[in-house]
């Protein structure tokens, strides 16, 4: 039987994790490895439980640190699993350091990759997470794509090589657990009315340093509508570092797990967003979203009226909250929410 080595070290990737790892253990031992890049246990343990993951068989417990830092750290202590564990394939998940780090990895011992969620570019190389894309696909033998255009950027990139069109396992995701979702009560938890609020989640590295945090925090003091905000640990520190908090009518509340978040998400009128897969949840959700970025990897969200690009700009912000993008119909964009079959299959047949 063939064995599978499963990295993942962030929310998202436990939430793309879930449905393909089903898929795989069917007919492949599947390791996990979960490096630690997300260690709170609001971020990380949560999702296990929530999403019904197999315990990692291994925990590499890097925590946080520089992007140097934690990829070293990472890459000193994933080097020997691998070695141990001998895999067919090393499954990478997104545009992370975990990510990164894994394929460096892999990519050093012989060990054929596949990424998950391939071809995706903001084409703004000052964000990390496009550097670590950039070279995870490079180092791939198998690329699996969300959309067309994540294999036309691989393509224009001279790669065409072991790249599949499957769509977007989060797709699956949001079909599998929406309907579970339903069941929270998130939001009458909170006293909130559905559509009567607008959810927020800041927590990318260019957002939570200086002057743009100071923005965001003004913008969204200044809405006028009900925010809630689970705060991210990085932006809380963020925050007390900077003595900065949030006022008028925006509501800060611990961190929340997947199925809760998605509740939140269901219920909210739009989201305010830095996160990649928070643009793409709200988009299979059929929830519009302000992305709080100039750019994004995810643009047939903005092509399709979904979503808009209003950066750290308090005029964009409020301009996007007041007459947010709704549009007609929602296409699928990202596949019918059976990605996780497809490279299940492409992996082991």
């Amino acid at each position: 039987m063939a064995k599978v080595v499963s990295v993942v070290g962030n929310r998202p990737q436990y939430v793309k994790a879930a449905p393909l790892c089903v898929a795989l253990a069917a007919r492949a031992t599947v390791v996990g490895v979960d490096t630690g890049q997300h260690y709170d246990p609001e971020l990380s343990q949560i999702f296990y439980d929530e999403l019904g993951i197999a315990p990692p068989e291994h925990r590499l417990a890097v925590g946080s640190g520089s992007h140097a830092e934690m990829t070293a750290r990472i890459l000193e202590r994933i080097e020997p699993v691998l070695i141990a564990e001998a895999p067919d394939w090393c499954v990478v998940y997104g545009d992370t350091n975990s990510t990164l780090a894994a394929t460096l990895a892999a990519a050093k011992l012989g060990i054929p990759i596949a990424h998950v969620e391939a071809g995706l570019r903001s084409f703004d190389r000052s964000m990390p997470e496009e550097v670590n894309r950039v070279v995870t696909d490079g180092l791939s033998s198998a690329l699996f794509c969300p959309s067309q255009t994540g294999a036309d950027n691989l393509a224009a990139e001279g790669i065409v090589d072991g790249v599949s069109i499957v769509g977007d396992v989060m797709a699956d995701a949001a079909r599998l657990f929406g309907p579970i979702a339903e069941r929270s009560t998130a939001v009458a938890d909170l006293g909130l009315e559905p559509g009567g609020y607008a959810l927020a989640t800041i927590h990318r590295d260019a957002n939570t340093r200086q002057p743009a945090l100071g923005r965001l925090v003004a913008a969204l003091s200044a809405l006028d509508c009900d925010v809630v905000l689970p705060l991210h640990p990085r932006t809380a520190a963020a925050l007390e570092r900077e003595g900065l908090a949030f006022a008028g009518r925006v509501r800060v509340v611990p961190p929340v797990g997947y199925l809760e978040f998605t509740a939140l998400l269901r219920g909210a009128r739009l989201l305010l967003t830095d996160s990649g897969g928070a643009q793409k949840e709200a988009y299979f959700h059929a929830v519009p979203c302000v992305t709080l970025r100039d750019r994004t990897e995810w643009v047939e969200t903005v092509s399709a009226g979904a979503n808009m690009l209003v950066g750290d700009d308090a005029a964009a912000i409020a301009a996007a909250v007041s007459g947010p993008p709704a549009p007609a119909a929602w296409p699928a964009l990202y596949g019918d929410g059976h990605a996780a079959e497809r490279i299940a299959s492409a992996l082991l047949d």
